[in-house]
């Protein structure tokens, strides 16, 4: 058992989602950076889709009630576990009582925190992952949650210290031409490909919004909803791009100029207010 005694900004329990209901309307959710949770797991001896908890701009301190393994992945962040610094993307041993406090991240948003066992919270549809758009999962963590453990599932893994890569100040997304290009005006790619654009406040796990040049259409009727995947990037008539994330709805009607690769999403996961991004545009897939 840990208990929360404070949530920080934003705190929710993810695992890996719920893949392959988007026909029912369900999106998959999930972590907003799975490459980062899968990492925390594997560093506690956790099955890779164990449950564990995402916090936004950390603010995040925990007790544990017995002695556990965590680790932290993700955005870097100061880590306290009673009262001492503690490196992340590394196992950490806490025992019984001790507090583990997360500080603002210098980079990032959003740090995964996982427990030896996973946390052991019911399944909605098969996964416990929080859906902040459609109200599925947990609710968000609050001060005073009490979050059961699960019963580990294997050995704790004979690792000091995971290499991981430093978040990109400025990143290099790539992307393929979406299915609604031909909506745009000719320049409009080549616009997304060539100039920069800055992340704004209005993001969340929904989707990041970008500001910058517009990107024109050459129609202005809007479509009738159709399906949307993870990494779509969306123009709503302010011509302002969408890139959306693991809570993104499963259909839209603003035209799909292009598609973010699955491999570059987590670094758009981890994109702040502020901070700017290109865009690659690559060849269509034929």
């Amino acid at each position: 058992m840990i208990e929360v005694l404070r949530a920080g900004p934003l705190t929710t329990v993810q695992d890996l989602g719920r893949p392959g209901l988007a026909h029912l309307g369900v999106g998959r959710s999930g972590a907003a950076d799975r490459p980062s949770l899968r990492l925390a797991n594997r560093l506690v001896g956790n099955p890779e889709d164990a449950a564990a908890l995402e916090t936004t701009f950390g603010g995040l301190a925990v007790r544990a009630t017995c002695a556990t393994t965590v680790a932290l992945t993700g955005a870097p962040c100061p880590v306290r576990v009673g009262g001492r610094a503690r490196d992340g993307n590394a196992p950490v041993a806490v025992a019984a009582g001790e507090v583990v406090e997360l500080g603002m991240p210098p980079a990032g948003v959003r740090t995964y925190l996982a427990v030896r066992g996973g946390l052991a919270v019911p399944p909605v549809l098969g996964a416990c992952a929080t859906d902040v758009l459609a109200h599925l999962g947990p609710d968000p963590v609050r001060d005073g949650d009490r979050l059961p453990t699960g019963h580990p599932a294997g050995p704790t893994p004979g690792v000091d210290v995971a290499p991981v890569r430093a978040l990109p100040s400025e990143p290099l997304l790539r992307v393929v031409p979406g299915p609604r290009v031909d909506r745009f005006s000719p320049a409009a790619l080549e616009v997304l490909g060539s100039r920069r654009f800055e992340v704004t406040a209005a993001s969340d796990r929904v989707g990041v919004r970008f500001s910058g040049p517009s990107l024109e259409r050459s129609r202005v009727e809007e479509l009738p909803s159709e399906g949307l995947v993870e990494g779509a990037v969306q123009v709503p008539p302010d011509g302002q791009p969408v890139v959306f994330l693991a809570d993104h709805p499963v259909t839209g009607g603003y035209p799909v100029i292009a598609v973010v690769h699955p491999q570059d999403l987590p670094v758009v996961a981890q994109l702040r207010p502020g901070q700017s991004a290109r865009f690659a545009v690559q060849p269509a897939l034929g």
